[in-house]
C-alpha cells in the first residue's frame, strides 16, 4: 500500500493556497523545482493527476481528496504542537471560510470580532453565493461555509444559523417611472431589476411568488457583484432588487427606498457547516458564528411575520 508522504501533501495543499508553485516555493522556503518534483512524485504514487496546470492552480477531483486530507493533517499537526507546548513559533491559526457577500455586509464580520484571539485566529474568508459555497467544502479550499445547503457535505457536520431576509425596494423615482401605472403584478416582471450576478436567483424567486407563472424577473438586468454596490444600485434608481433587511431598514426609514410589497418578503435560510475536526480554534469560531446568528437572523422554525399584506 503506497503511503502519502507529509513533505509532499503539505507541498500540494501549499500550491492550492498560493495558486502558483513559485508562491509555493516562496512560502515553504524551497525552490520551484523542489515544490513541481513533490507535486509530481505525489501523482506518480497516487496515480492521478491531482492539479490542473493554469493561473491559479486548482486541484482535480483526486486533488481535492488529498487536499482535505492535507488541511486535517496540518490542522491535527498544530493541535498536537498546541499541547506540547511547541506552537509558539507557527504563527496563527489559519481558518479558510467561505460565507455570502450579504451576510459579509452585514453580521459576519461583526461576528469575527468576538472570536477572542488567543491563540491567535488567521481569517482566510472566501466569497460566494450561498448556494454555492458547499461546493468550496467539496474541494478542501475552505474548513467551513456559510451555506443554504441544510444536508450536510460529506465528512461535514451543520447547523442552522438562521433566516436572512430581503425586501424588495427601489427609489421612489424608479417606482413613480416604472411602477406607477398599473397593479405591480403586471409591471414588475418587466421592469429593469439589479442581479448580484448570473447565477442570482433571489429576484426571479420573488417575481415567480408574486405572479404565478411568471417566468421571472426582466431580462433588463444589470448585473452589480458587490452587496453595497447593489443596495447602492437599487437606491441610485438604476433598477429594483431585494435588499438585506438589515440594509434596507435606514434606507426606507430615511425615503431613499420604497417598498414595493409591504408585508411581503423572500427569507433564505443558512447554516454553518463545516469539516469533523477536532480543531479548538474551528469549535471556538462555530460558537461565536451560531451565537451572532441567533442575534442577527430569524428563527428558521418560527420566522417573525411581516406586517401589512402576506
Amino acid at each position: 500500500m503506497e503511503e502519502l508522504p507529509f513533505d509532499q501533501v503539505r507541498t500540494l495543499l501549499a500550491v492550492i493556497d498560493e495558486g502558483t508553485f513559485d508562491a509555493a516555493a516562496a512560502a515553504l522556503h524551497v525552490t520551484p523545482s523542489a515544490v513541481s518534483q513533490r507535486v509530481k512524485t505525489l501523482e506518480r504514487r497516487t496515480g492521478r493527476v491531482l492539479l490542473t496546470r493554469t493561473k491559479p492552480v486548482r486541484p482535480t477531483e483526486s486533488g481535492q481528496v488529498v487536499v482535505r486530507y492535507a488541511r486535517r493533517l496540518a490542522a491535527l499537526e498544530r493541535d498536537a504542537l498546541t499541547d506540547l507546548g511547541l506552537a509558539g513559533g507557527a504563527g496563527p491559526t489559519r481558518l479558510p471560510i467561505a460565507v455570502n457577500a450579504d451576510s459579509l455586509a452585514t453580521w459576519f464580520l461583526p461576528a469575527l470580532t468576538r472570536v477572542p484571539q488567543d491563540p491567535p485566529i488567521r481569517f482566510e474568508l472566501h466569497r460566494e453565493d450561498e448556494a454555492h459555497t458547499a461546493a468550496l467544502l467539496r474541494d478542501g479550499q475552505v474548513m467551513a461555509a456559510v451555506t443554504s445547503a441544510a444536508e450536510p457535505v460529506a465528512g461535514c457536520t451543520a447547523r442552522p444559523l438562521g433566516l436572512a431576509r430581503y425586501l424588495p425596494v427601489a427609489s421612489p423615482p424608479f417606482a413613480a417611472r416604472h411602477l406607477s401605472g398599473g397593479p405591480l403584478e403586471r409591471l414588475l416582471p418587466e421592469a429593469p431589476v439589479i442581479v448580484f450576478d448570473r447565477r442570482d436567483e433571489l429576484q426571479d424567486r420573488f417575481v415567480r411568488a408574486l405572479v404565478s407563472g411568471a417566468p421571472g424577473a426582466s431580462r433588463f438586468r444589470h448585473s452589480v457583484p458587490t452587496s453595497e454596490g447593489f443596495c447602492d444600485a437599487v437606491t441610485a434608481g438604476l433598477g429594483w432588487g431585494l435588499v438585506p433587511e438589515p440594509q434596507a431598514g435606514p434606507l426606507l426609514r430615511s425615503g431613499a427606498l420604497a417598498e414595493l410589497a409591504p408585508g411581503r418578503c423572500v427569507d433564505v435560510p443558512l447554516y454553518w457547516q463545516q469539516w469533523k475536526l477536532d480543531v479548538p480554534a474551528l469549535a471556538l469560531v462555530a460558537r461565536t458564528v451560531a451565537a451572532a446568528a441567533a442575534d442577527s437572523l430569524y428563527p428558521l422554525e418560527h420566522p417573525a411575520p411581516r406586517p401589512g399584506r402576506t
